[in-house]
């Protein structure tokens, strides 16, 4: 078991994880709302003595609608100035334009990411994490149409193609869209344990294929 595994189990025994989600314009729906379905979906069948293990919600910089992909208007839970502590903290993709240009949004990713027992990606997030050199030494992945473009941006990094995610322990990268659901349930195992997994998986009526690691954990 990796050791922040252990901190957010102990913390796990004092109240909710936080789950923090990062919106922003043109933000792919599904990269987003996948893992919010997912931790949302596990804490409501996983509650242990009356309390949910995830509470989850979206934060962008503005307490103000979003646009996402597609002309989809969201309203985030909280923005920068106003949401708690982040246990866990989602970077999701899609056109990642504005936050790669953005310095209030990426100091804080950076400020969040510090004090976050988990950060994981999903799709084209893989260029913000790198672009603040979270993935220096690690392995990643992004969706299959970028994966040409990180390597070039990033000639220094070691990344991997035709994975649904890559786990480097406290840094979890996922390929595009839909992969950061398996991303979500993997994560989901290695807090809750493999079995919370399956059950959140089959609440979902999700058709989850677990890596070998997972299915043997």
């Amino acid at each position: 078991m990796r050791g922040n595994d252990h901190q957010l189990q102990h913390l796990l025994t004092q109240r909710s994880l936080e789950v923090a989600i990062l919106i922003f314009p043109e933000v792919e729906v599904l990269d987003f709302a996948g893992p919010f379905e997912v931790f949302s979906v596990a804490g409501r069948i996983l509650k242990q003595d009356g309390r949910a293990p995830f509470r989850v919600s979206t934060v962008a910089a503005e307490a103000a609608p979003v646009l996402a992909r597609h002309g989809l208007p969201v309203t985030p839970s909280f923005c920068f100035a106003d949401r708690p502590a982040a246990d866990i903290l989602i970077v999701p993709g899609g056109i990642v334009t504005q936050p790669l240009d953005d310095a209030r949004t990426l100091d804080w990713i950076r400020a969040t990411a510090r004090q976050a027992g988990l950060v994981a990606s999903v799709c084209t997030g893989a260029f913000i994490l790198a672009k603040l050199g979270m993935l220096e030494g690690r392995s990643c992945t992004t969706h299959w149409d970028d994966i040409r473009e990180l390597r070039r941006d990033h000639p220094d990094l070691d990344v991997l193609e035709d994975l649904p995610y890559v786990d480097e322990g406290a840094v979890v990268t996922s390929a595009g869209i839909s992969a950061g659901i398996d991303m979500s349930l993997h994560l989901v195992g290695r807090i809750l344990g493999a079995d919370a997994a399956r059950k959140t998986a089959r609440q979902m009526q999700y058709d989850w294929v677990p890596q070998e690691r997972d299915a043997a954990a």
